[in-house]
Parts: C-alpha cells; sequence; structure tokens
C-alpha cells in the first residue's frame, strides 16, 4: 500500500510538473504574438536614447526582417548609419558596412543606440530561446510613460523564470512578468552570461489596436549608465524576403536590396 502511494504520488509530480512546463511554453507564444503576429515579419523601428534628466540624447531607426529559424536582417535607416546591415542566421551575426566586402562576426549584445542591441530587436521570439517555470502569481505596474515611471495601475502577473536554450540568446536568463489574463508582457528583467541584471524592460501596449500590440519597450540600463532607451515599433507587416538577402556575401557584393 505505501509503495502504491509512493508510486502515485511520484507520478503525480512528474505529471504536474511536464503541465507546467507545456504551461509556460504557450504562456510564452500567446505573449510573443504581442510583439510578432507572423513567424515572418517586416518591422519598422525606432530607438530614442535619454540623458538622465530626461532630454534626447539620439535617435535613429532601423528596418528589420524577422524570418524564420532564427534568422533576421536589420537594414539601418538613419543617415549617420546608412548602409549599415546586420544579418542574424541562428547563433551567427554579421555586420555588414558600406565599402566593405567582407562581413564582421559580432554578438547579440553589440550595441545600436544607448543600451538597446541587436539582439533587443532582431531576436524577438521567447517560446522559441526560452524554457522555465512559473514562480508565482502576483501584482505588478505596467509602465505607460517615460523615464521608467509606473503608471501606479497594479494588475494580476505572472512571474516566469526563464533559461536561454541557445549560448547565442541576447539574455541567458530572463525574469518575465506578464498580464494574468490576457498575458501580455509587463516587465522583464535581463540577465547576461556573467549572471548580472544588465537592464530592466517594461512594455507598453498599444490598446487602439484589435488585438492589441506591443508599440514600445523600454530600457533602464542597470549595469552602468542608468539611462533610458526605447525600443518604439512604428509599423509591422507580415513579409518573406529572398532567400539571398540571408546570405552575408550576397549582403557584402550587393550594397542596396531596395
Amino acid at each position: 500500500m505505501k509503495f502504491f502511494l509512493k508510486t502515485t504520488v511520484m507520478a503525480c509530480a512528474m505529471f504536474s510538473g511536464a503541465a507546467l512546463a507545456e504551461d509556460v511554453g504557450a504562456l510564452l507564444t500567446a505573449a510573443d504574438q504581442f510583439r510578432l503576429a507572423s513567424d515572418e515579419m517586416q518591422v519598422e523601428t525606432q530607438i530614442t536614447s535619454y540623458n538622465r534628466d530626461g532630454s534626447k540624447e539620439k535617435e535613429r531607426r532601423y528596418l528589420v526582417f524577422s524570418q524564420k529559424k532564427h534568422q533576421s536582417l536589420v537594414l539601418m535607416q538613419s543617415p549617420a548609419e546608412a548602409g549599415q546591415k546586420v544579418l542574424m542566421l541562428g547563433d551567427d551575426f554579421w555586420m555588414l558596412l558600406p565599402g566593405s566586402q567582407r562581413p564582421l562576426r559580432i554578438t547579440p549584445m553589440q550595441k545600436l543606440l544607448g543600451d538597446a542591441s541587436i539582439g533587443d530587436i532582431a531576436t524577438m521570439s521567447w517560446a522559441q530561446d526560452y524554457e522555465g517555470k512559473l514562480v508565482a502569481e502576483e501584482q505588478c505596474e505596467r509602465v505607460e510613460q517615460g523615464l521608467g515611471q509606473a503608471a501606479g495601475n497594479t494588475q494580476a502577473c505572472l512571474h516566469l523564470s526563464l533559461d536561454a536554450t541557445r549560448k547565442a540568446a541576447a539574455y541567458q536568463h530572463i525574469d518575465l512578468w506578464l498580464g494574468k489574463t490576457k498575458h501580455e508582457p509587463i516587465k522583464a528583467d535581463l540577465y547576461v552570461q556573467s549572471e548580472k541584471l544588465a537592464k530592466r524592460a517594461s512594455f507598453i501596449l498599444d490598446k487602439s489596436q484589435v488585438p492589441a500590440v506591443v508599440s514600445e519597450m523600454v530600457l533602464l540600463d542597470q549595469l552602468s549608465s542608468h539611462k533610458e532607451t526605447r525600443v518604439r515599433y512604428l509599423s509591422r507587416k507580415p513579409r518573406s524576403i529572398p532567400e539571398q538577402w540571408l546570405n552575408p556575401m550576397f549582403l557584402a557584393k550587393n550594397p542596396s536590396l531596395e
């Protein structure tokens, strides 16, 4: 009898663990839908960095093509960076500079502007890159205004603890808070490989769209500058790009794509 009870308890624990892992995967898939509505997207992105007094420091624009199989292409649109491109193929990242036919290897933590890195705009799928567990149900505040100030409205959130499944992921650990009802992203603590808290991210929803989408990601540096960087998604639309655009040598030899 004791053996039967012990076996039953162990089986239930194993089942609960499997169900919980599956639930986390479903939660991440739902959260991703607020950032990317399709596996292949064109996203026009604006990044703005701010000084600690709240004044605008710099602003840049990027055109991001997010494709299947961990593939992304970033075209830099601002005059100061005109002609520069970044290509991500799985765990490999390349920077392509105008006038050079030699792609340069970089990491996903390569800075674009302020505290926004390549990984912040080129790798967008939590469901594909992370696994973890549900920590707790908590109350959390949503950031709606500038400089990381919370709106003052609390809501029930699900706190997830996530670990990267790929070494090339921009962040090796993430503490992520999702809305309990709709599973929209609220905020995240982003940790680098050294296990240091690198940034705190908050997500602002555009509720005028149906379904609602993340219109901005607010990043607050936790390592040095403690400045704010805002990643604003100006437009999104489904788009598949030509296969040759995902070849670093093709990009090096063909600086103009559009």
